[in-house]
């Protein structure tokens, strides 16, 4: 069973600074393909940033490009994602997740990638 526990969600105001972090085992950041995922009410989940196993490369979308990274501390077993110069529109639930197969195509996060989420943290960001 993958356990992935977010957390670090708030209220910013735009142009602020945020970092999620998504608690889950040594053995799910080494063998899995890891991402964070948001959706916004009537919108699509939509995939911002992701990881190969062991983290070697990432993928980011062109939405969040130069704002957002991924980093890991593997002492404690956690993917974070370093959210900078947040706007309004990333307002949304942000989801941790973990799965196999292809964690990444040249321009997309494929959603069917992954099987296993957390329950997601809330970040508002108010203009």
């Amino acid at each position: 069973v993958v356990r992935l526990v977010e957390s670090g969600g708030g209220s910013v105001q735009a142009g602020g600074s945020l970092t999620l972090s998504c608690a889950t085992s040594e053995d799910t950041l080494r063998s899995m393909c890891m991402a964070w995922f948001r959706q916004a009410p009537g919108k699509e989940r939509e995939g911002v940033a992701a990881t190969l196993p062991g983290g070697s490369r990432t993928h980011y979308s062109d939405s969040v490009k130069d704002r957002f990274s991924l980093s890991r501390d593997s002492a404690k077993s956690t993917l974070y994602l370093h959210m900078n110069n947040l706007k309004p529109e990333d307002t949304a639930m942000y989801y941790c997740a973990a799965g196999e197969d292809t964690c990444y195509y040249s321009n997309s996060i494929p959603l069917r990638t992954y099987y296993a989420w957390g329950r997601g943290t809330q970040v508002t960001v108010s203009s």
